[in-house]
């Protein structure tokens, strides 16, 4: 596979690994960007296992930044939820073809965008809420298990609950870090991750954490509001790039 892969294939490949080191210490829900890069570039069921060691390895910087700033009463609210929306993933992962997935999540991450600005526009901070956890955190897993697109569902999370900048980043480093070594056994089971991805991402790994320190530079002096307005672009982009 590493020798199939052309020379323009290999450049898209390091710049989806340079936007999933930004995406974990600085613009979560960039790495939205990297999956649409990781499918049009690998077959789209074999870029979901090597995608996701890379994102392994952003989530390990992200928590040397960040380890310290986590809400962890938000996360033990979202776990149980996390948990059945995996399991559900798993299960929708092994029967959806590739375009049933991209539309299914697509559309999800628009409804949650939109559900998100209509929260925020009444002032309302939405954590606490059992309910809206459930949703959210169910939505996260299920969307992280098919695609690894559970950055934008939850950022929208983080985003309504109006967590700062580093309390935002905080509680996703370890949300995905946990999530994302969790989901390893299934990529294995379903026969996703191979020797071949591994290979593509120890050519890669660099990048990431190239990435990693770009985006650590950015978290320290951007603007809560351009923080803001920056994680809903990416979202939405990412959602119009999946249904199209």
């Amino acid at each position: 596979m590493l020798l199939e892969i052309a020379a323009g294939g290999w450049v898209l490949l390091v710049i989806a690994a340079l936007i999933v080191g930004i995406s974990k210490t600085a613009l979560p829900g960039a790495a939205t960007l990297s999956v649409a890069i990781f499918a049009g570039v690998l077959p789209s069921r074999a870029s979901t296992a090597t995608l996701l060691l890379l994102l392994i390895v952003g989530d390990v910087f992200a928590l040397w930044a960040y380890h310290r700033h986590a809400d962890w009463r938000t996360l033990l609210r979202l776990a149980p939820a996390v948990v059945a929306g995996l399991l559900v993933g798993v299960v929708f992962l092994a029967f959806a073809d590739d375009g049933a997935v991209r539309r299914v999540i697509g559309v999800i991450l628009l409804v949650v965008v939109a559900f998100t600005l209509w929260q925020r526009r009444g002032g309302d901070v939405i954590a606490p809420r059992r309910s809206v956890a459930v949703a959210y955190g169910s939505l996260g897993g299920f969307t992280t298990m098919v695609a690894n697109a559970g950055g934008p569902v939850m950022s929208m999370y983080f985003l309504a609950a109006r967590f700062p900048v580093k309390a935002f980043l905080g509680t996703a480093a370890w949300f995905f870090a946990l999530v994302n070594i969790a989901k390893v056994p299934f990529a294995i089971g379903l026969g996703l991750l191979t020797t071949h991805a591994v290979l593509i991402d120890l050519v890669l790994v660099p990048a990431v954490l190239i990435g990693a320190f770009v985006g650590r530079r950015i978290a320290d002096r951007i603007d809560q509001t351009l923080f803001e307005r920056i994680v809903i672009v990416l979202t939405v982009v990412g959602a119009i790039y999946l249904l199209l």
